[in-house]
């Protein structure tokens, strides 16, 4: 009985064994076939002659076509678009005066350091600073601005530093569905690249001094706080605006941005560069009141539509041209107005509905271009001539 019972401890401590020794084997082998493969990670050092993992370089993708123009019209122009920012100085509820900081983009124009911005990013600045791509910032000056079409023009000086430029191009050739690119300094992030495409053509904005800016152009890139006074640009890269404003009730993009066109803009800042100022025509009225059908019928007006001429100014183009102002005024409303006075009915062959692309069509002419004028006097059709002077400044 005592020798059956030692058999089968004996036996049973030698299966124990077999698996123990079986177990150890089977670890053994299973991690020399892993270190066949993967150097363990954890501490150990690679042993001589032993050869390495080496994983093989990823392959250059292709570039898209559309990634090509992307990549080289930021290369070609976002050296020319620089960062300024503008220093006002305000009072505060002590009555301390304290510097108020403004930041918006610019386009240098010419070598010498003329730059392209808009006038409501230096309105009030008492200083400028523009610091270009290369992080270079210079003191600047206001040379001049037209607040109604939302220009202006800055200078800095580089010294005998060339400075690059950007290529204007022609904004009366554009399409709706164009590629366009905008570059400019959102929330001070300088040089920022975004694209889209021409959205509308032919938009009206309010300036900030109420006067209606025509021919806007409007696009879908996107534009920020920031980007106003960057450029837009056309595939060749080439200047086609000034991003000027967006469309959105949180102040982000909303994929609703507007520019000035680019001919608008180089007319300003030829004159400022030229002559130190902005050469408007001059036609010399004031215009009362836009004649609606309802306002006709009330004031029993001869016309339908029209301008009412209000006054006159003494030896300017329209008074040499023979026009009238009003003779009396009435009280409409909680407004008197003078009435009596020519009613201006078409200018060139264009209907007078609006004042403001009345004057805005005048301030399109230079100082010696001639306006034909139809006018309605006491019922009566007249037709006239005027040619423009410059306004006296």
């Amino acid at each position: 009985m005592r020798s059956t019972i030692g058999n089968e401890f004996w036996q049973n401590g030698l299966r124990k064994t077999a698996k123990l020794i079986g177990f150890s084997f089977c670890v053994c082998l299973l991690s020399l076939l892993m270190s066949c493969f993967v150097q363990w990670p954890f501490g150990g050092e690679q042993k001589p002659g032993s050869t390495p993992i080496v994983f093989a370089a990823p392959e250059k993708p292709a570039l898209l076509p559309e990634e090509k123009v992307n990549i080289s019209i930021y290369h070609k122009v976002s050296p020319a678009v620089v960062n300024i920012s503008s220093t006002v100085y305000a009072m505060d509820v002590f009555s301390n005066v304290v510097p108020e900081k403004g930041m918006g983009s610019g386009v240098i124009l010419t070598p010498d350091g003329y730059i392209l911005t808009n006038a409501h990013v230096v309105a009030d600045a008492q200083q400028l600073e523009a610091m270009l791509l290369n992080g270079k910032t210079y003191k600047a000056t206001l040379i001049g601005g037209d607040i109604s079409r939302d220009v202006a023009l800055i200078k800095i000086n580089p010294g005998a530093i060339k400075l690059p430029t950007v290529e204007l191009g022609d904004s009366s050739q554009l399409q709706v569905g164009q590629m366009v690119y905008a570059i400019g300094n959102p929330f001070g992030l300088n040089s920022t690249l975004t694209t889209g495409v021409i959205s509308s053509l032919g938009r009206t904005l309010k300036a900030e001094n109420g006067r209606l800016m025509e021919n806007i152009i409007q696009t879908d890139a996107a534009i920020n706080p920031g980007n106003s006074g960057g450029a837009l640009l056309n595939s060749a890269g080439q200047l086609i605006g000034i991003n000027t404003a967006i469309f959105s009730p949180s102040g982000g993009n909303a994929g609703i941005g507007f520019a000035i066109p680019a001919n608008s803009a180089r007319r300003i800042a030829e004159d400022l560069i030229s002559y130190g100022r902005v050469i408007r025509p001059y036609l010399g009225v004031e215009i009362s009141m836009e004649i609606n059908p309802a306002l006709s019928e009330a004031l029993n007006l001869p016309t339908k539509k029209g301008l009412m001429v209000a006054r006159v100014v003494k030896g300017a183009p329209s008074d040499l041209a023979g026009l009238q102002g009003s003779g009396r005024s009435l009280v409409i409303g909680n407004r008197r107005v003078l009435v009596g006075g020519d009613i201006i009915t078409a200018y060139d062959g264009h209907p007078a509905d609006s004042a403001d692309r009345f004057m805005n069509y005048i301030d399109s002419k230079r100082p010696g271009d001639t306006v034909k004028l139809t006018i309605n006097r006491n019922g009566k059709p007249v037709a006239t001539v005027v040619k423009l002077s410059e306004r006296p400044h």
